[in-house]
C-alpha cells in the first residue's frame, strides 16, 4: 500500500456549478465571426466598414444628411482631435513662405502665373488670419461608416449609393481593405479610433457634418402616427409636449379623416388620455362599443339630454363669481345663436334675465357652490323670468319654441348623462340640420364645464365643424376652447372638409395659429387656393 498516493479530487455539487454562467455577451454576440479581405461575416450578417479620405475645397452645410436617412442600417463614427493653435500657425508660416516662394520664382522666371497657387496662398493667409484672432480652431477629424447586408450583392447596391451620393459631393471613400475588424471596432460605442485616417479640418467646414439632421421625428413618449416615407422610421410624439396640444386636419370626403383619428383615439386610449368626440355622422359608435365606452345619440326624440345651465364646479382657487359670470357669458352666446341673433338692447336684456334666473334659485356669488348642482334652472325658468320684464315679448315669443314647442323635448330637460368613460361619444346625426349648430354650441359647453372641473389629459374631436363655424358665437367658443384648452390639459381636434367655409369665419385662420399640430390630406381641386394661402 502506498500511504503517499495523490487521492483524486471529488467534485462537489458546489464545484460542479462554479463554472460560469451565461452572461449577456453571450446572448448578444453573432454565433460566428469571420474576418474577410474586405468585409467582416457575423453570423448571417456581413458588414462592411469604409473610411472617408478626401474633402472638396468647400462643405455645404448638411452634405451628409443623405447618408444619415439613407433606409439601410448603418453605423457611423466621427473622431474629432484639436490641434494646438500655435503647432498649426508655425506650420502655416511655413507653408505659406513656400507658396510665396514658388510664386516669386516662377514671376521672376516671367511665367504664366499659376491660378492654384494663388487661391492656395489666399487660403492659406486666410486661415492663419482667422486663427490669430480666435476665430477658428484646426482639428484632426476621421469619419467611418459600418453597412450591413444579408449577401455580397446587397453589400455591393449600399457601397454604390454611398460612392454616388458623396462623390457628387467630391467627396470621396475608400473600404478598410485588411482591416474591417478596426474599422468595425471603430464604428462601435468605444470611443477608440483604430483605423486613425485622420484629415485636418478647421472649424467651418466641420460644422457642416452636424449628424443630427435626420428626418426622424421620434420621442420615448406619445403614440405611433405614421411611417416617414423617407427614410421608413416610425413617427412617435406626444402631442402634450408641444406648445399646445391642439390639431387641424383638413381633407375632402374619402380621404381618410376619420380613419386616422380613430387610430390616434384607439392608440391615446391605450396611454391613459381620454377622448371625447362630436360625431355628425354617428360614424364612431363602432368604436365606442369595441372599447366599451359612451354613446350618446343627441336628438329631439332622445332620452339624452344636456342642460344648457349646467355649472361646473370651482377648482381649488377658482372664485364662484367668476365661474357664475363666464357661464351666463357663454349662454348669453348660445341664446344668439338660438334666437336668431339678438339687438344691442335685447343683449343687455337676457344678460340680466339669466343672471336673475341663477339668483331665483339661490345661484349667487355668495351661496355655497357645492349647492348649486341641487338647484340648476331650466330653459322655462328662463321664459318666466323674461315673462315678468318689462319689453320682451319679441324675445318671449322667439323663447318659447325651445321651452313648450317641439324643441322644448331636448332644450328645456335636466341633464341625465354623465362623462365617466375614457371614450364619450356624442353622437348628433339625427338632430335636424337647423338644430346642429345649437347642439354642438351646447355640447361643447358642457365638456368645457367637465373639462374645467377635473384636469386630465384629454382630447375633443370636433368633426364636421364649419357645422359651429357657421354661427358666430359658436366659432367665437371653439376658438375660446382652443386657446384656453393647454391650461386644462386638453386637445382640441378639429376636422373639416369644407375649407372655403370653415375659412370664411374670422375664428378660421385664428384657431388653426392656435394648433401646434396641421394634417393635411387630399385635397379638393376647389379648395387648394385656399389651402396654399391658408398654410
Amino acid at each position: 500500500m502506498n500511504l503517499f498516493k495523490r487521492k483524486k479530487d471529488i467534485k462537489t455539487p458546489e464545484k460542479i456549478f462554479e463554472r460560469k454562467a451565461t452572461t449577456i455577451q453571450d446572448i448578444v454576440a453573432p454565433a460566428s465571426v469571420e474576418v474577410g479581405t474586405d468585409h467582416l461575416k457575423l453570423g448571417n450578417r456581413l458588414a462592411k466598414s469604409f473610411f472617408i479620405f478626401s474633402y472638396p475645397r468647400y462643405l455645404s452645410t448638411g452634405w451628409f444628411s443623405p447618408i444619415i436617412n439613407l433606409d439601410n442600417p448603418m453605423d457611423v463614427s466621427m473622431f474629432i482631435h484639436p490641434i494646438e493653435t500655435g503647432t498649426v500657425l508655425k506650420q502655416l508660416r511655413r507653408k505659406i513662405t513656400e507658396v510665396q516662394a514658388e510664386i516669386s520664382e516662377k514671376e521672376e522666371k516671367g511665367l504664366i502665373r499659376d491660378p492654384q497657387l494663388e487661391i492656395a496662398y489666399q487660403d492659406l493667409e486666410g486661415l492663419r488670419n482667422k486663427l490669430q484672432t480666435a476665430q477658428e480652431r484646426m482639428f484632426r477629424f476621421g469619419l467611418y461608416l459600418t453597412v450591413y447586408g444579408s449577401n455580397q450583392k446587397e453589400l455591393r447596391e449600399i457601397e454604390t449609393t454611398l460612392r454616388s451620393i458623396l462623390e457628387a459631393r467630391l467627396i470621396y471613400i475608400k473600404p478598410a481593405l485588411y482591416q474591417q475588424k478596426e474599422g468595425f471596432n471603430t464604428c462601435l460605442p468605444y470611443a477608440i479610433d483604430h483605423l486613425q485616417v485622420h484629415t485636418s479640418m478647421n472649424t467651418e467646414p466641420l460644422s457642416s457634418i452636424f449628424p443630427f439632421v435626420s428626418f426622424d421625428l421620434s420621442s420615448s413618449e406619445g403614440i405611433l402616427h405614421g411611417i416617414n416615407r423617407h427614410n421608413n422610421s416610425l413617427i412617435l410624439f406626444d402631442r402634450f409636449s408641444l406648445e399646445n396640444a391642439n390639431s387641424v386636419i383638413f381633407a375632402k370626403s374619402g380621404s381618410g379623416k376619420s380613419y386616422a383619428i380613430k387610430l390616434e383615439v384607439l392608440r391615446s386610449l391605450m396611454t391613459g388620455i381620454d377622448s371625447i368626440i362630436i360625431d355628425p355622422e354617428n360614424e364612431y359608435k363602432m368604436l365606442s362599443d369595441a372599447v366599451g365606452g359612451s354613446f350618446f345619440n343627441i336628438s329631439l326624440g332622445s332620452e339624452n339630454h344636456i342642460n344648457p345651465f349646467d355649472l361646473p364646479l370651482p377648482r381649488e382657487g377658482e372664485k364662484p363669481e367668476n365661474i357664475l359670470r363666464s357661464n351666463v357669458l357663454n349662454l348669453v352666446g348660445l341664446l344668439r345663436v338660438m334666437l336668431g341673433g339678438l339687438s344691442p338692447e335685447e343683449d343687455a336684456v337676457i344678460d340680466r334675465a339669466l343672471t336673475e334666473t341663477y339668483a331665483a334659485k339661490d345661484i349667487t356669488v355668495k351661496t355655497d357652490p357645492a349647492l348649486w348642482r341641487e338647484k340648476i334652472p331650466l330653459m322655462q325658468d328662463l321664459e318666466m323670468v323674461l315673462n315678468g320684464m318689462e319689453g320682451t315679448d319679441s324675445l318671449v315669443k322667439r323663447l318659447r319654441k325651445f321651452t313648450k314647442g317641439s324643441f322644448s323635448k331636448f332644450f328645456n330637460q335636466p341633464t341625465n348623462i354623465s362623462m365617466d368613460k375614457a371614450l364619450v361619444i356624442f353622437g348628433i346625426r339625427d338632430m335636424e340640420d337647423e338644430l346642429r349648430p345649437m347642439a354642438m354650441f351646447i355640447i361643447m359647453r358642457y365638456i368645457w364645464n367637465k373639462v374645467r372641473s377635473k384636469l386630465k389629459k384629454r382630447i375633443l374631436v370636433v368633426d364636421e365643424a364649419w357645422w359651429i363655424m357657421q354661427s358666430e358665437d359658436g366659432a367665437s367658443f371653439l376658438y375660446g376652447m382652443a386657446k384656453r384648452a393647454r391650461k386644462y390639459w386638453l386637445g382640441v381636434t378639429t376636422i373639416t372638409q369644407d375649407v372655403n367655409d370653415f375659412m370664411k369665419s374670422n375664428y378660421g385662420q385664428p384657431i388653426i395659429t392656435n394648433s401646434s399640430l396641421q394634417l393635411l390630406l387630399k385635397q379638393s381641386p376647389a379648395t387648394i387656393e385656399v389651402v396654399k394661402k391658408t398654410f
